[in-house]
């Protein structure tokens, strides 16, 4: 598979919707994970991303132009123990709380499916991070209609035992803008990692379409020691 740079990736699609990225520095310290946000709708325009204890969540940057709340306000990142979730929906507490109770990450998605917006049935998209004893593995899903039939729902994880230094991978809703939008198709995207936060943080936020982007989350987490640094951008100030 080619390596892909996420630079051109995300500034040649004007809108790939909501993406995760997950990977290893390019120095091999530090596991890494990257989750952003974009809208075309004024409701969907109306958010920023806060710190939420060790996780963060979505609210409206003005409550008075929130209209609905149900697909847009949630926590995309929680911290359980070892493990840190990354969602693009509330699965993120359906996975926290599943593997609370020793399920699987994979097991834990099986309640959930594609979300209920026709005609887009925006794809469910999730990751989780796993360090210990200085180890690191992670895995992502996608829960998607089949072709965009309501009656099907596809399932797909991937598991990545040995992250290599300086890549990752890169998941995202929308293959790119249309009517309905096209769901993501195929395994994620192997990407380069940049080493140092802010570099990677900047290159992001630069990249995303400058319209449509709405927030953007970075965390760093010492594979070592478990500490992390997290960056927060949003373009509501």
């Amino acid at each position: 598979m080619q390596k892909l740079s996420l630079r051109e990736e995300l500034s040649q699609n004007a809108y790939p919707g909501r993406g995760i990225v997950i990977g290893k520095s390019l120095d091999g310290t530090k596991a890494v994970t990257a989750y952003f946000i974009m809208g075309r709708s004024v409701n969907s325009r109306n958010r920023v991303f806060v710190e939420d204890g060790e996780g963060i969540r979505t609210q409206a940057f003005d409550p008075s132009k929130l209209s609905d709340p149900s697909l847009i306000i949630y926590a995309p990142v929680r911290v359980l123990g070892n493990k840190t979730i990354v969602t693009n929906g509330d699965q993120t507490d359906t996975i926290y709380e599943g593997m609370d109770h020793q399920m699987t990450f994979e097991q834990s998605l099986r309640s959930r499916e594609f979300e209920p917006d026709g005609p887009n049935y925006t794809p469910r998209i999730s990751g989780v991070m796993h360090i210990e004893n200085g180890k690191y593995n992670y895995a992502m899903s996608i829960l998607k209609s089949d072709q965009g039939d309501p009656s099907c729902c596809n399932r797909f994880t991937f598991a990545y035992e040995h992250p290599k230094a300086g890549e990752g991978r890169f998941i995202h809703t929308y293959m790119h803008d249309g009517n309905p939008l096209p769901s993501f198709e195929g395994e994620p995207k192997l990407v380069a990692i940049e080493e140092d936060i802010d570099e990677f943080t900047g290159m992001l936020w630069e990249s995303l379409n400058e319209d449509n982007k709405v927030s953007l989350f970075v965390r760093y987490i010492d594979i070592a020691t478990g500490k992390y640094e997290t960056r927060i951008v949003n373009k509501n100030v």
